[in-house]
């Protein structure tokens, strides 16, 4: 009876036509471990064929690759050199993982897993990490309240109306009675300097006519 290859999918398959390397990953966090690379025997065929033209041919003074490239792309990639490369590459790094019962997710031996539970810290959270985590969330929410507390519009001329975006220069107006740039009167200008229509009275602000009786301002 055939060999049944174990395998699981939290990795990358970086093998190329020259050997083979794989990189695991936590299922959680995902940090990695790369394999060392091994070279495959296909590797050493291709640089035999390049070198003493066995597979491939000189066509115009270069090296045809053709020949070897369709092998690999048939089996070299996939098969039992490529099983047993990945058997031993998660035998190089099994001993930074491992693989929660409960849930079933491979994970990082050094971040994402609960040694003295025997489950990850998904299934089975660090308490003194949760404790942690818990005081700094409840900081933050006592800051909130307190924060809320404060009057902080004692500086803030939030009773006049605002004008953003100066009518007459398009900058920013600085949130005054009259822009910062080019001392255009805003919103919450005096009266005094709000311009209003000669025949009706109605406030004009930045119009050229006014919009009650269509006199030119």
């Amino acid at each position: 009876m055939a060999e049944v290859i174990a395998f699981t999918n939290n990795y990358a398959d970086h093998s190329t036509q020259d050997g083979y390397q794989f990189e695991f990953f936590c299922m959680r966090c995902g940090n990695g471990f790369e394999s060392p690379f091994q070279r495959s025997i296909g590797g050493v065929g291709r640089m035999m064929a390049i070198g003493g033209n066995l597979l491939g041919g000189v066509v115009g003074g270069r090296v045809e690759e053709a020949g070897f490239d369709a092998q690999w792309m048939r089996g070299g990639n996939r098969g039992k050199g490529w099983d047993k490369a990945l058997q031993k590459a998660a035998a190089e790094v099994q001993s930074h993982f491992n693989q929660c019962h409960r849930c079933g997710q491979w994970v990082c031996q050094n971040i994402c897993w609960n040694d003295e539970k025997g489950l990850c810290v998904q299934c089975a959270p660090k308490l003194d990490q949760e404790v942690s985590a818990m005081q700094a969330e409840a900081q933050v929410g006592q800051l909130h309240e307190k924060i809320q507390q404060v009057d902080w519009t004692e500086n803030v001329n939030y009773r006049d109306e605002v004008t953003a975006m100066c009518p007459e220069c398009k900058k920013e107006s600085g949130g005054g009675k009259f822009c910062k740039f080019c001392g255009h009167p805003l919103a919450s200008a005096p009266e005094s300097m709000t311009r209003f229509c000669s025949n009706c009275g109605t406030k004009l602000g930045d119009a050229n006519f006014c919009s009650e009786c269509g006199t030119p301002a």
